[in-house]
């Protein structure tokens, strides 16, 4: 059973700072031209490990041999709800396969997306409930991306007790955060937090507990606000954990420690 992020302890024994960035995308073909460089400047600047989440079953394959050129990469495998039109019925059938044989850390991205008036609801939420028994059934974490749809989220993990996993750049309110993470999920926070306009969101982060909260870059998109229009990578990691610092009047190592943490645990890293 997955074991809620509330219930995480600090180790002592951790002097090293060391950064996980739990959310990009590190595999497309933005980063086709100068992968190896930047993963070498990733790991200079501390971030010692990132994990992929999919968006479709056509770019599996892609991920799986990207995740397979360093111990530092770690694959996720799920169907994006943004790209509802590409998804067939049998890749739900795929999907678990590919559970099965490559051991990911978890299952997505997955979840729900009400931005976009073209992505059909039912479908939407017929397809993540497909997501939620494959977690349960290979007691893996979930990476959820929960665009204006966190109270629909939570409804359904109501529906299926003792899942856990993250909700990808959180982006809800304070009684939706304490509900998630009574639920036994983690909040991601990303390059939004940088943004002195998202007055609610950096309140937000400021009072959770801290063993609720991992980072992520979400590269190559939601730059930071000193990168705006740039390809976001995961150099920027130390950016966000530095306005988190701030915003909780911590210290960038503390929040270092911490995220690592619970990084390792979810996922068991």
């Amino acid at each position: 059973m997955c074991i809620p992020a509330y219930n995480s302890a600090l180790p002592s024994d951790e002097t090293t700072m060391r950064l996980i960035d739990t959310h990009c995308h590190f595999d497309e073909p933005d980063f086709a031209a100068d992968r190896i460089d930047l993963t070498q400047q990733i790991q200079a600047v501390g971030v010692s490990d990132l994990i992929f989440p999919a968006v479709s079953a056509a770019h599996w394959a892609r991920l799986r041999d990207v995740c397979a050129t360093s111990p530092a990469f770690h694959a996720s495998y799920g169907l994006h709800p943004i790209y509802l039109a590409e998804h067939r019925p049998e890749h739900v059938k795929e999907l678990r396969g590919w559970l099965e044989r490559e051991n990911p850390v978890a299952i997505g991205e997955c979840g729900l997306d009400f931005f976009l008036p073209e992505l059909d609801v039912t479908q939407q939420e017929a397809l993540f409930v497909e997501h939620l028994k494959l977690a349960r059934e290979f007691n893996l974490p979930l990476i959820i991306h929960a665009r204006r749809s966190v109270d629909a989220i939570i409804k359904y993990l109501r529906r299926f007790p003792g899942l856990c996993g993250v909700i990808h750049s959180f982006a809800g309110s304070q009684q939706q955060a304490n509900t998630l993470i009574r639920l036994g999920f983690y909040l991601g926070v990303g390059g939004t937090c940088t943004y002195p306009r998202a007055q609610r969101l950096r309140t937000v982060l400021a009072n959770v507990p801290l063993e609720a909260l991992l980072l992520e870059t979400d590269a190559p998109d939601q730059p930071d606000s000193a990168w705006r229009g740039k390809r976001n990578d995961p150099t920027r990691l130390s950016v966000i954990a530095t306005t988190l610092a701030a915003l909780r009047g911590d210290t960038i190592a503390h929040i270092a420690k911490a995220t690592t943490h619970n990084a390792t645990r979810l996922f068991k890293l």
